[in-house]
């Protein structure tokens, strides 16, 4: 006797369409990350005042993460409706050519996140009212 068994739940399937049309703007957002650092060491090279240099820094930190997300929709995307209910299919998923793609340009955005977080974003001086 043959028993009807969903191959994965219903929030999954949701979730995998959700991360398919969020990986779609992956390539725009790359390209606005890509701006943003333009711009960024342009004004770092102009000698521009540090309060520009620092919002350009933080627009920047912004484009990094928005791609980042789209990247780690992209890359469960990849993984298949599956990997969404079974941490196997995760698992095995990632050894696929294009599951290790999505892998290794998340960890390369990731990374390069974190560092511009540590050491890119310039700190401004606050102006302290001296008190007489």
């Amino acid at each position: 006797m043959a028993y009807f068994r969903p191959r994965v739940s219903r929030e999954a399937e949701v979730r995998y369409h959700a991360d398919r049309e969020i990986a779609k703007n992956v390539p725009d957002l790359l390209r606005k990350a890509v701006e943003a650092e333009r711009r960024l060491v342009d004004l770092r090279t102009s000698g521009a005042p540090l309060e520009q240099v620092r919002e350009a820094a933080l627009e920047y930190d912004r484009a990094l993460a928005d791609a980042l997300r789209a990247a780690e929709a992209a890359q469960r995307a990849a993984a298949g409706v599956k990997a969404y209910d079974s941490r196997i299919a995760r698992r095995k998923a990632k050894s696929t050519p294009e599951g290790a793609f999505w892998a290794a340009e998340v960890h390369r955005l990731r990374t390069l996140r974190e560092a511009h977080r540590l050491n890119g974003i310039p700190r401004v001086p606050r102006h302290v009212p001296s008190a007489r």
